[in-house]
């Protein structure tokens, strides 16, 4: 069940980067996000809905086109936190732009905590043992 949740407040969240005008955008992540919703993003930490906005119009105007975000994983979600993996994709939904994983915080089936993780991380060297090892 909390999946189908997050799922569905993730889904309309990211529906709002595909929105077909500017003014669907804050209509969707009114359906998806709390009024307070923290969001710490590549800019740092803001609070409100506002910031988000923001964020997704910003994104909406990136040089090749506004692009098509889409969630490319499954949500996992144990507990009222969850995960998932996304991919913006060039308009036509050429080659990938940018991806990422976020991690949100639900409160009554919406999002009340986003952290944005753009870009995948680096592999990590073998891990060195401790000292006595």
């Amino acid at each position: 069940m909390r999946e189908h949740s997050a799922q569905e407040a993730i889904d309309l969240f990211l529906s709002a980067f595909n929105a077909s005008s500017d003014t669907y955008v804050t209509e969707l992540l009114s359906q998806a996000l709390t009024s307070d919703v923290v969001f710490w993003g590549p800019f740092g930490r803001n609070q409100g809905i506002e910031t988000v906005e923001r964020f997704v119009l910003e994104m909406r105007q990136h040089p090749s086109g506004p692009g098509i975000m889409s969630r490319c994983s499954e949500v996992d979600a144990p507990s009222e936190w969850a995960r998932y993996q996304w991919a913006l994709r060039t308009p036509e939904g050429g080659p990938q732009q940018l991806r990422g994983t976020d991690v949100v915080h639900l409160r009554a089936g919406r999002i009340d905590q986003m952290i944005v993780f753009a870009g995948d991380l680096e592999p990590s060297s073998p891990a060195v043992p401790g000292p006595g090892r």
